[in-house]
């Protein structure tokens, strides 16, 4: 099946990415178009040894596109995402703002990809970068001793915050190697030599990202007596999120169970032996990969029958373009 597809945001961080995957994994679109705001409109970017002209994101933007693949922010998704659908466009949307809603399959294709058929708006949401890599990890575990409990402290790159986060850290890290002060303008703190929470406040002291961990969680795997504890910090590297976890569960899972289930599963690559200084799977070694890497699989040593592992992986791709266009070819496939 060929089909037309459009990318909003084509301009932004994730928004080449997502060309750049639909490039790659030669996604069979007979036409695909870039949108983006009208300071972006006019611009050429390269595609399938092409270039494309973006052109400006309006609300009659979407006759005649089959799939609509939206990485532009969440007010931008609400405002158009609902003009795709009702065009005839199937919406897959990389912005917070129709995870929760119920009428919206969460989705990530590993895990859950029968959610995929039911979307009565036509809007499909990718889940956030830092869930979609925990739940590729944590379904094969969840399959065989559901999940009970899970601990979660994520180390996140900078490029998950957008292109401007991007280069504000490689111009401190520049700035910081010569010994000179910086000026954050898009992170809160200096983030060269920091680390730092720097998204939203939610409730109860928690970050907008950390509850985005609980919610999405429990409405990927379809369980809302799962309990998350997460915390979220912002690391100085530029691409692939980190994430050290804990999981207790309601059957006993030990290290061994927990490898044998990981080894070979859809979308993973399990480092296994014994534990060597910077032997584990590092953000340097996922960026620009699609795998998600699973290492230091170990039983917990304070409660019986739970583990902990360590999981990285790119956040421009798994986290978000990946995903996407993973949902794109299971929608063609239908």
């Amino acid at each position: 099946m060929s089909c037309v597809v459009a990318v909003v945001g084509a301009t932004g961080v994730v928004g080449r990415e997502m060309l750049d995957t639909l490039e790659r994994r030669e996604f069979p679109a007979s036409r695909v178009v870039a949108l983006a705001s009208e300071r972006s409109a006019g611009k050429r970017l390269s595609f399938a040894g092409a270039a494309i002209e973006v052109g400006k994101l309006g609300h009659d933007s979407f006759k005649g596109i089959d799939i609509a693949l939206f990485s532009a922010g969440g007010s931008t998704s609400k405002e158009f995402a609902p003009s795709a659908a009702a065009s005839g466009a199937v919406v897959i949307d990389n912005s917070s703002a129709w995870r929760m809603d119920p009428e919206c399959p969460l989705v990530v294709p590993e895990v859950n990809a029968e959610a995929i058929a039911k979307r009565p708006k036509g809007i499909i949401a990718n889940p956030n970068c830092s869930t979609i890599q925990m739940m590729v990890a944590l379904s094969p575990l969840h399959r065989a001793a559901r999940i009970k409990h899970i601990v979660v402290s994520t180390y996140q790159a900078a490029s998950g915050k957008g292109q401007a986060a991007l280069q504000e850290l490689q111009s401190q890290l520049v700035s910081v190697g010569q010994g000179q002060a910086v000026t954050p303008k898009v992170f809160p703190k200096p983030m060269a030599g920091n680390v730092q929470s720097d998204w939203p406040a939610g409730s109860g002291g928690y970050s907008e990202e950390e509850l985005k961990l609980v919610n999405e969680t429990r409405k990927i795997l379809g369980d809302e007596t799962i309990r998350v504890s997460p915390t979220c910090v912002r690391v100085p590297v530029l691409t692939g999120h980190s994430e050290s976890i804990h999981v207790q569960f309601h059957e006993p899972m030990s290290a061994a169970r927990a490898c044998e289930l990981l080894r070979g599963a859809p979308g993973i690559v399990l480092t296994e032996g014994d534990y060597v200084p910077g032997g584990e799977p590092q953000p340097k070694d996922a960026a620009g990969t699609d795998p998600v890497y699973v290492g230091r699989v170990r039983d917990d040593l304070g409660v019986s029958g739970a583990i902990n592992l360590w999981v990285v992986a790119d956040n421009l791709r798994k986290g978000a373009a990946l995903n996407a266009v993973q949902i794109a070819e299971h929608l063609i496939k239908r």
